[in-house]
């Protein structure tokens, strides 16, 4: 089961039944509840399922064996996602993710309540999260053992949402700093999409308290380095190859680590530049293309390259801090250098 490919497809597999389920499920409700099933199914086919990967290889690092329980109970990690991705959404009103509409554009697309529709199919995913999680078919003795992590993971992950909004609000009355960045990242990322997937598959396997101790050592580091990496594709990537905007995060003024080590490595005039276009909801692509050149020459882009290849460096030697069977190593040691190191 060291083949991602192959993990993805039982993902989806378990994902794709639970929408057919509740296809059924609604339109046996209602008719007009069609809308809220299709736009279910569309949100549950995307995405690189790295959070349920990291909370399967928690399992088997607590010497756990494969089995269809804990793939149900790893899915449940992507319906989270989706939920806060949908909401995220909604903030940051993105229009594209995964080269696709997002729910609340797709709904606006058919002449519907956009902003409403999409926080409620975003509730309606994270509750089918614990149902799925609690119905996996691992023994009630494991899953006893989570609940207060799930406690711990939902608190994080909307602490995290709500002080980067607060942050993005204030954007224009101060400046944006690298630490307070970091933690939204540790917060909002970090916890939810790696510390907490693996201290949950742990937890679930009853590990030790040192295994689980090892997985903050590396789930922490690593999970800010993916948000770094997710910066720099917000400002950098080519959209026909990460699906969504490249635009979003300027002219939102996302208070990222990237926006603050530019800020903070400004000349006055350029700090001038940057406080016409950032936060500008009309710039357009040849004033994102300046405050780009300005992001290189000041250096910012390469010292968020510099952060995420130390972070990754830290995330891996904690392995080295635990025992744990020597698949399950060599599966998060691979999970360490594509997790942010991606280009999609």
């Amino acid at each position: 089961m060291h083949d991602h490919t192959g993990f993805k497809e039982r993902i989806d597999e378990v994902l794709v039944r639970l929408a057919d389920d509740e296809e059924r499920a609604l339109l046996g409700l209602h008719a007009e509840l069609t809308p809220l099933s299709e736009q279910l199914r569309r949100s549950l086919a995307q995405g690189k399922r790295i959070r349920a990967a990291f909370l399967y290889w928690g399992w088997r690092a607590a010497g756990q064996p494969d089995c269809e329980g804990v793939i149900r109970a790893a899915a449940a990690m992507e319906l989270v996602h989706a939920a806060a991705c949908t909401h995220d959404d909604i903030i940051d009103d993105s229009r594209m993710r995964h080269g696709q509409l997002t729910a609340h554009a797709a709904f606006a697309a058919n002449g519907q309540r956009s902003t409403a529709l999409a926080m409620i199919l975003g509730d309606l995913l994270m509750g089918y999260a614990g149902h799925v999680f609690t119905s996996c078919g691992l023994p009630g003795a494991y899953l006893a053992r989570t609940v207060p992590l799930w406690s711990t993971l939902l608190r994080e992950t909307m602490a995290g949402e709500f002080l980067e909004v607060l942050r993005t609000e204030a954007g224009g009355d101060r400046q944006p700093l690298v630490a307070e960045s970091l933690e939204v990242a540790r917060f909002k990322t970090a916890k939810y999409t790696v510390e907490r997937p693996l201290h949950l598959g742990a937890t679930l396997g009853g590990g030790s308290t040192a295994l689980l101790e090892a997985f903050s050592g590396y789930g922490l580091p690593l999970g800010e380095a993916f948000q770094l990496r997710d910066d720099l594709l917000g400002t950098f990537g080519d959209p026909a190859r990460t699906g969504k905007s490249n635009l979003d995060d300027l002219r939102d003024a996302k208070p990222t680590a990237l926006l603050a080590l530019t800020v903070a490595a400004a000349r006055p005039d350029d700090r001038r530049l940057l406080a016409k276009l950032v936060g500008n909801p009309e710039l357009g692509e040849e004033e994102a293309a300046s405050v780009r050149e300005l992001m290189e020459r000041c250096g910012a882009r390469q010292r968020v390259e510099d952060m995420i290849r130390e972070r990754i460096g830290r995330a891996q030697a904690a392995l080295d801090l635990a025992a744990m069977p020597a698949e399950a190593r060599s599966a998060l040691c691979g999970l360490a250098a594509t997790a942010a190191d991606r280009s999609l």
